[in-house]
């Protein structure tokens, strides 16, 4: 009983933090590692080789815009076939 209970409130726990993230429009490191659902030291790496837009004020601790994230996630659009079918029949007409 008691390991359920913890787990019920680890996953409770979880939830708050996701909400508190996608509130805030800045995310530490380790916040927006959360968000991307990746590991923090893939994001670092990810900095290290500017592979994505991140702030460095104080030349040490990592910040991100929640803005920059989303523009990361849906920089390569795989189109749908729809989306292929529509493009070559345009290209047609």
């Amino acid at each position: 009983m008691t390991k359920e209970i913890l787990e019920r409130l680890k996953a409770i726990e979880g939830v708050l933090l996701m909400q508190d993230i996608l509130n805030k429009p800045i995310l530490s490191l380790k916040e927006a590692a959360l968000y991307l659902g990746i590991s923090k030291s893939t994001l670092y790496k990810m900095t290290f080789d500017n592979r994505i837009s991140h702030y460095k004020p104080s030349g040490k601790l990592i910040y991100f815009k929640k803005q920059d994230l989303e523009q990361y996630l849906l920089k390569y659009k795989v189109k749908s076939n729809d989306e292929l079918e529509e493009d070559i029949e345009s290209k047609l007409l």
